[in-house]
C-alpha cells in the first residue's frame, strides 16, 4: 500500500495541473458539505452539553393548544401558576426546571450595552448536572418567593469578558438594569444553556423577576395567570419513557387547567383553554427558535452541496477516463509482466486517495471559514447567534464518509475500466489507446449527461431563490423604511413616578423633532416587522358579526407622516386625543374591509373583546391609512387598528420613537444621545435602523439565495468544464477523420457544425432529464419561496437556456480549433 501511495504521488506531480484542478474541486464541494453538516449538527443533532442528556424531556402545550395573555419571551410556554402546578405534578421526573429568556442593560446611562440573561429555578443547574467552575450555582433555597438580594451566577465567557478571568469572581458585583447582584459562581465553558442558537451570560433565580418590575409595582409576572414566560424541562426518572410520561401528563391535563384558569378569560375562551392537552417531547438537543426557522433550509442545503459534490466527481471521474486512455499502454505491459488486475485497480485506487485525501483536508479548512461566516451572516446587532461548530466525532465521521463516498466515486470506475482491456489489445493499438471505444466515449458522455441534469437542477434552484428574494425586498410594506432610526429608551434607571411618564416622553419627543437634521418623530409602541405584536378579537359596533382576529398598535401624532403611510381618509391623531377624550382609533383598508365590509370607515365604531366581568372598549374611527405589514413583510395585510399614545391608561418606563432624518444616520445616534443626556443621564438608550431590521426579518431569505445561487453557478461551471472536456477529447478522437473531412473540401462552418452536434445532443438529453428532476426535486423548496412556484415556467426556461449558452460557447472552442486543423498534419499522425 506504502508503495503504491508513493508511485500515485509521482503520478500526480507529474501532472501538477490535473492534481490541482482535482484537488479544489474535491475541496469545494466536501468544504461545502461539511460546512452545512456542520450547521444541521449543531442546530438539529447535537445534544445539550450537560449530564445525561438523553434523559431530558421537554414540556410544552399540544399543538393547537390555545392561550391568550402576554407573552413577554421567546421562551413564553408557561405561567408561573402553571409552572408551580407542574412542580407538584412531577411523578415522572426526578426533577424539573424553569427558565425564562431576558436581556440586561450592563450600562448606568447612555447607549445600552446587553447582556444575554435567563430566569432560572433553583433546581436549574442540579437537574442537568452542571457543576460550577468557581463558586457555587443556585439551589432551591435560593430560588423563594420575595428573595431580596439574590445572587447571580455567569457563564465562562461573560467571566473572561467582563471580569477578565478573575479567580476572586465569586463576591464581586454585576450592574444589571441598574442593580447590583452579587457574583456567586461561574459555570464551565462548554456550557451555554438550553436553548441551541443563544448563549447565556447572566442567570439570576426566578424570583429575582419582581425586581425588574416594568410597571413599577415590584410583582412582575409571578402572580399573573396569563402572564406566560417560562418553559420548562425535566429528567426523566429510570423506567419513564417519554411516551410514558405524555400519558401521564396528558391525563392530569383536565385537572392542571382547571386549576390555572386565568379568570380573565370569557366563557369561550375557557371553553377551549379547559380542552389544551399538555405534550413531552425528548429534549436532548435542547430547544431552538433557530432550529425551527433554519433545519428545512438546511437539510435543503446539504442536499444541494450534495449535488455539486456528485458533478465534481463526474468531473474528476471523467478526467480520469482521460488519463486512463493515455495510460493503457503502460497498463498493458505491466499486466503482461504479472500484475493482476486487482493490483492495478489498487494502485489506481490509491491515486484518488491522495486526491481524496488532500481535498478533505483543504475543504475542512475551507468548512470551518464557511461555517463561521454563515454564522455571522446569521447575527445581527440586536440578535446574536451562538452556535457550536467544533469537529466533534459526527461531524468527523460525516467528513470521512464523504472523503471515503469521493474517492470511490470518481476512482473506481475509472480503474476498472482502465484494466479491462486485455494487454494484446492494447499493445496492439499503438501509442493511440483504445478508450477511444464507442463504449468508453459513451460512459464519458452519460457522466456529462449527468453534470448538466444536476446543474440544472441547481440553477432552477438557484434562480427560485433569488427571485423570490428579490420580490420580498420589492413589496410595497406601505411605509418607507430607508431614513428612519429607531430610538428605544429605558426609563426605569432614572427612577420616574409612573404619572411622569407621559409628560417626560412628550419632552424627549419635542426635542428630538426639534434636532437639526431630524424631518419628523413619532412614538410608538411596536416598530413595523420587529415579530412582536398584538392581536384581539373585535367586530363593529352595533352587528352580531364574526368576531375577528385584529391587529393592534398605539402610535402619536405624525407617526404616519414618519413612516411615509398615506392617509387615505379622516384625520391623524392630535394632542387633543387625551385620555379623558372619546377613545379613538384609525384602521387600515384591511381593517375597513373585513369589519366594516369595506366602504369609508371614518365615523363608524367598533368593539374589542375584554376580561371577563368588564365592558367591552368602544372605539370610533377617525381615519383609515394604507395597508402596512405587521410581523414580518411575507404576511398578506392583516385588518390593523392603531390607538392614540395620549389614550394610553397604563404607561410604562419603557419608550420607542421612530426618527426620520435627512442627514447620515450617525449624527442622529449623536444628537439623540446628547438629546437624552440632557434629559435625563440615567436612561439607557439603544439605536438601530428600521431598514436593517427589515434585511435581518430576510435573513433566511438572503442566505438561500446566497448560498443557492453560489452553489448553482458552481455547478454551472462544472458542468460546462465537463462538457468542454468530452467535446475537446471528441475532436483529439476524430482528429483524423476532421483532417480527411477538410482534405476533401469541408469548409470551417461544417466541422464547427459537426462538433457541435455532439455538445448540442449532450446538452439537449441533460436538459430534459434535468428538467424532470428540477419539478420533482422543487416541491422541497415550495415552503421556502415568496411568490413563486416551484414549477415556475419561466424560471425553468431561462435557467435551460443559460446553461445552454454557456456549455455550448465552451463547446465552440474546441470546435473552432477543430475547423483550423491542417489536414496533412491531421493525416501523417495516422
Amino acid at each position: 500500500m506504502w508503495r503504491d501511495l508513493r508511485f500515485g504521488a509521482r503520478q500526480l506531480l507529474l501532472n501538477p495541473g490535473f492534481a490541482l484542478v482535482a484537488v479544489l474541486s474535491l475541496a469545494l464541494g466536501i468544504g461545502a458539505n461539511t460546512a452545512i453538516f456542520q450547521l444541521v449538527n449543531a442546530v438539529r443533532l447535537r445534544t445539550l452539553p450537560v449530564q445525561r442528556p438523553e434523559e431530558l424531556a421537554y414540556i410544552d402545550f399540544a399543538k393547537g393548544s390555545m392561550r391568550s395573555g402576554w407573552f413577554s419571551t421567546r421562551s413564553a410556554r408557561f405561567t408561573y401558576t402553571q409552572w408551580e402546578q407542574l412542580r407538584d405534578h412531577s411523578e415522572p421526573f426526578s426533577g424539573l426546571l424553569a427558565w425564562s429568556a431576558a436581556r440586561f442593560n450592563l450600562t448606568l446611562g447612555g447607549e445600552a450595552r446587553y447582556a444575554e440573561g435567563l430566569f432560572v429555578s433553583g433546581d436549574f443547574f442540579r437537574v442537568l448536572g452542571v457543576q460550577p467552575l468557581v463558586g457555587r450555582v443556585f439551589n432551591a433555597d435560593d430560588d423563594r418567593l420575595g428573595c431580596g438580594s439574590p445572587g447571580a451566577v455567569i457563564s465562562y465567557a461573560f467571566w473572561q469578558r467582563e471580569l477578565g478571568g478573575a479567580v476572586d469572581a465569586p463576591g464581586r458585583t454585576v450592574m444589571l438594569d441598574g442593580r447590583p447582584f452579587p457574583v456567586i459562581g461561574v459555570t464551565g465553558p462548554g456550557f451555554f444553556g438550553v436553548e441551541v442558537g443563544h448563549r447565556y451570560d447572566v442567570a439570576l433565580p426566578v424570583c429575582a423577576d419582581p425586581l425588574f418590575d416594568s410597571d413599577g409595582k415590584g410583582v412582575g409576572r409571578i402572580p399573573g395567570k396569563s402572564a406566560f414566560w417560562l418553559s420548562a424541562m425535566g429528567r426523566l426518572k429510570p423506567g419513564w419513557t417519554v411516551e410514558r410520561a405524555r400519558t401521564y401528563l396528558q391525563t392530569l391535563s383536565p385537572g392542571f387547567m382547571q386549576a390555572t384558569l386565568p379568570p380573565t378569560y370569557r366563557p369561550e375562551q375557557a371553553k377551549r383553554y379547559l380542552a389544551n392537552k399538555l405534550d413531552v417531547t425528548a429534549g436532548a438537543t435542547g430547544v431552538s427558535g433557530l432550529r425551527r426557522e433554519y433545519e428545512s433550509p438546511l437539510w435543503l442545503l446539504l442536499a444541494t452541496t450534495g449535488l455539486v459534490l456528485l458533478i465534481a466527481c463526474a468531473n474528476l471521474a471523467n478526467l480520469l477516463l482521460a488519463r486512463a486512455s493515455v495510460r493503457e499502454r503502460e497498463i498493458a505491459i505491466r499486466q503482461a509482466i504479472g500484475a493482476s488486475r486487482a493490483r492495478l485497480i489498487g494502485q489506481l485506487l490509491a491515486e484518488a486517495m491522495l486526491l481524496s485525501v488532500a481535498g478533505t483536508l483543504l475543504g475542512v479548512l475551507l468548512a470551518q471559514a464557511l461555517s463561521r461566516g454563515l454564522v455571522a451572516f446569521l447575527s445581527g446587532p440586536n440578535n446574536q447567534v451562538f452556535v457550536g461548530l467544533g469537529l466533534d466525532p459526527r461531524v468527523l465521521a460525516f467528513t470521512t464518509a464523504v472523503a471515503a463516498g469521493t474517492c470511490l466515486l470518481f476512482g473506481l470506475l475509472p480503474a476498472l475500466r482502465a484494466t479491462r482491456i486485455s494487454p494484446a489489445s492494447a499493445m496492439r493499438a499503438g501509442g493511440r489507446g483504445l478508450s477511444a471505444g464507442r463504449e468508453r466515449f459513451g460512459l464519458r458522455r452519460l457522466l456529462v449527461v449527468a453534470q448538466v441534469s444536476l446543474s440544472l437542477v441547481l440553477l432552477v434552484g438557484a434562480l427560485l431563490f433569488v427571485r423570490s428574494l428579490r420580490k420580498l425586498l420589492s413589496v410595497d410594506a406601505g411605509f418607507h423604511a430607508e431614513g428612519i432610526t429607531v430610538v428605544d429608551l429605558d426609563l426605569r434607571p432614572a427612577h420616574y413616578a409612573k404619572d411622569r411618564f407621559p409628560l417626560v416622553y412628550r419632552d424627549l419627543l419635542d426635542r428630538l423633532r426639534a434636532t437639526p437634521g431630524v424631518v419628523s418623530a413619532a412614538q410608538v409602541n411596536l416598530t413595523p416587522v420587529s415579530g412582536s405584536g398584538w392581536d384581539e378579537n373585535a367586530w363593529a359596533d352595533g352587528t352580531n358579526g364574526k368576531h375577528t382576529d385584529c391587529f393592534f398598535n398605539r402610535v402619536s401624532p405624525d407617526y404616519f407622516r414618519t413612516m411615509g403611510t398615506g392617509l387615505v381618509g379622516g384625520r391623524d391623531f392630535t394632542d387633543r386625543d387625551t385620555l379623558g377624550a372619546a377613545k379613538i382609533a384609525i384602521v387600515n383598508e384591511a381593517f375597513a374591509r373585513i369589519i366594516f365590509g369595506g366602504g369609508n370607515p371614518v365615523g363608524r365604531s367598533f368593539r374589542v373583546e375584554g376580561q371577563a366581568g368588564k365592558p367591552d372598549p368602544v372605539y370610533q374611527v377617525v381615519g383609515m391609512v394604507r395597508n402596512t405589514k405587521y410581523y414580518e413583510i411575507r404576511e398578506e395585510f392583516m385588518p390593523l387598528a392603531f390607538f392614540p399614545e395620549t389614550q394610553d391608561g397604563e404607561p410604562g418606563p419603557g419608550v420607542t420613537f421612530v426618527v426620520r432624518s435627512a442627514g447620515p444616520p450617525a449624527e442622529i445616534v449623536r444628537s439623540a444621545k446628547s438629546v437624552v443626556s440632557r434629559v435625563h443621564p440615567a436612561i439607557g438608550i439603544q439605536f438601530s435602523r428600521l431598514a436593517e431590521q427589515i434585511r435581518e426579518s430576510l435573513l433566511r431569505d438572503r442566505l438561500m439565495a446566497m448560498l443557492a445561487g453560489a452553489f448553482g453557478i458552481l455547478a454551472g461551471m462544472l458542468a460546462t468544464l465537463g462538457l468542454y472536456g468530452v467535446i475537446a477529447y471528441m475532436v483529439a478522437r476524430r482528429r483524423n477523420e476532421i483532417g480527411v473531412r477538410v482534405a476533401l473540401g469541408a469548409n470551417r462552418g461544417r466541422v464547427v457544425m459537426l462538433v457541435l452536434r455532439e455538445a448540442t445532443l449532450l446538452l439537449a438529453v441533460g436538459l430534459v432529464v434535468g428538467t424532470g428532476l428540477a419539478l420533482w426535486a422543487g416541491r422541497a423548496a415550495g415552503a421556502l419561496l415568496f411568490g413563486l412556484k416551484p414549477y415556475d415556467p419561466t424560471t425553468l426556461a431561462f435557467a435551460a437556456i443559460l446553461l445552454a449558452a454557456v456549455a455550448l460557447l465552451a463547446s465552440y472552442i474546441p470546435a473552432l480549433r477543430a475547423s483550423r486543423m491542417e489536414p496533412m498534419s491531421a493525416l501523417r499522425e495516422d
